[in-house]
């Protein structure tokens, strides 16, 4: 068995020392915010210091695919998930209103989510992976990578780390999991390996996150699906988290300073009360803020590719979760991602422990499978949101997105949501992109569904014009400035 460094204590790199300890490695965890783990989930949440994962305290989704993951591969994660207050959302319990017919059908039992915190999620993670007795963690921030006098097969191999203060820690496998700043490509470089091919793309967007606690006797909403909505202007959606509380997101237009006050708790009160799909959850006979607002921004899509001209650029070093790509951290998926990202390596270095270069480029291709494509859906995505909405748009967008971007929108926003609401097959084939359980492309390359999509997208002018999710923008910076005026 290897003995494996794992770069960062966040959900990648828990994840990777989980999954590997299950083969019986020896993992070592290198973490710069190493604060004791508190007693409990509310603890977590108010007092764990993470100042590496600054996003811990926005919300986050985990999704059906990490929890099935988990389920079949961790499963007293899961269970103590459950022991700690998260729950299951089963999507097929909390059908759309118009979906009349809700018979169960064959994968109904995948279409199940967590709802929990992220420092709730991470608490638990940690706590069941040092306990598996071959993990360790210990302080320490990387600042080099160690390479070997002669490689494999005139690649570069990397044989362990040096911290800062001169200590070197060595290791058979390196695996990076620092997340979105890691300087991966930089260490690289500096001991000569070559160039990693990276590409990013700006998301466009600010994200704000506050939670709340419901106050006793009190009870969640009645939920009908997903709560989320998009004004163009701004989206927003709601999450559900672990005993008893549940948080608000926005996300609005970069560029869009005159929106940016509601980044402040009394008007993002104020807006949130303005929006019909977050009334019943924000009155506060119902429930109480316990933070802030907290706000990120400069937020990009990214991928990184380690084989260069069918080489790997080097060996013995694996990035995983956000390392490698990140997506927009809008959609939810980087938790899930990040968490499949870390047994898929584990199952690369069992199929091929004795090879580092076929490990390196079997790690690569399944990577462009399973986790890029997801990439490539979250720029397209972010591409449509901008469409006429006067924000420019890169002059290398195109390749990212061959259909017209308004005709997609619309048939996105006329044609797949309002199919999702009524036809069965349409509603669970969502649910199945939605929770990565399928590719971000199957929905369009299922002729069954796109039929009934596209049905649906040229009716579109016979059907009743849908309720407005909210006033028009130049009305919401009215609500606005009346409320700060009051």
């Amino acid at each position: 068995m290897a003995a494996v460094l794992v770069i960062g204590a966040g959900i990648a790199g828990l994840g990777s020392a989980l999954a590997l300890s299950q083969r019986g490695h020896e993992v070592v965890v290198v973490e710069r915010d190493t604060t004791s783990v508190p007693d409990s989930p509310d603890a977590a949440f108010e007092q764990w210091e993470r100042r590496g994962a600054p996003q811990v305290h926005h919300s986050h989704a985990f999704l059906a695919r990490l929890r099935n993951l988990l389920r079949d591969r961790a499963p007293d994660v899961l269970a103590h998930l459950h022991d700690a207050g998260a729950s299951e959302v089963r999507f097929i319990d909390q059908p759309p209103v118009t979906l009349e017919d809700r018979s169960p059908r064959p994968g109904d039992e995948d279409l199940v989510a967590l709802a929990c915190r992220r420092t709730t999620f991470e608490w638990v993670l940690r706590r069941d992976t040092l306990a598996a007795g071959n993990v360790r963690l210990m302080e320490g921030s990387v600042e080099r990578l160690l390479p070997d006098g002669d490689g494999h097969a005139g690649v570069p191999n990397v044989v362990g780390v040096g911290l800062a203060g001169g200590a070197e820690l060595r290791a058979d496998l390196v695996i990076d999991a620092s997340g979105v700043r890691s300087p991966l490509p930089r260490w690289l470089a500096e001991m000569g390996a070559g160039p990693v091919a990276e590409k990013e793309k700006d998301t466009g967007i600010i994200y704000s996150s506050r939670f709340y606690r419901l106050l006793p006797d009190q009870q969640l909403p009645v939920q009908e699906g997903p709560v989320l909505g998009d004004l163009d202007y701004l989206k927003y959606a709601v999450f559900v988290g672990d005993n008893r509380t549940f948080s608000i997101t926005f996300g609005l237009h970069a560029g869009d300073a005159e929106l940016r006050q509601l980044l402040r708790p009394s008007p993002f009160t104020v807006v949130a009360q303005s929006l019909p799909g977050l009334r019943p959850w924000i009155q506060p006979t119902r429930c109480e803020p316990i933070t802030g607002v907290e706000v990120m921004a400069r937020l990009v899509n990214r991928r990184r590719r380690f084989v260069n001209g069918g080489h790997p650029v080097a060996t013995g070093i694996f990035a995983v979760g956000d390392s490698a790509i990140c997506t927009n951290p809008l959609y939810g998926r980087g938790c899930s991602l990040a968490m499949v990202h870390a047994y898929l390596l584990a199952d690369v270095l069992e199929e091929h422990a004795h090879d580092p270069v076929r490990a390196a480029l079997a790690f690569a291709a399944v990577t462009r499978d399973e986790i890029e494509p997801w990439y490539t859906a979250s720029v397209a995505q972010d591409r449509q949101n901008r469409t006429g909405l006067d924000i420019p748009l890169g002059d290398d967008e195109e390749d990212e997105q061959p259909v017209d971007a308004q005709t997609m929108r619309s048939i996105m926003r006329d044609g797949l949501l309002p199919a999702a609401g009524t036809d069965p097959v349409v509603y669970r084939a969502f649910l199945r992109a939605f929770n990565l359980l399928d590719q971000p492309n199957a929905i369009m390359a299922d002729a069954e569904v796109v039929g009934r999509v596209m049905v649906a997208w040229q009716t579109r002018h016979q059907r009743p014009p849908p309720a407005p999710l909210g006033p028009q923008r130049d009305e919401m910076l009215r609500i606005l400035a009346r409320s700060a005026a009051a």
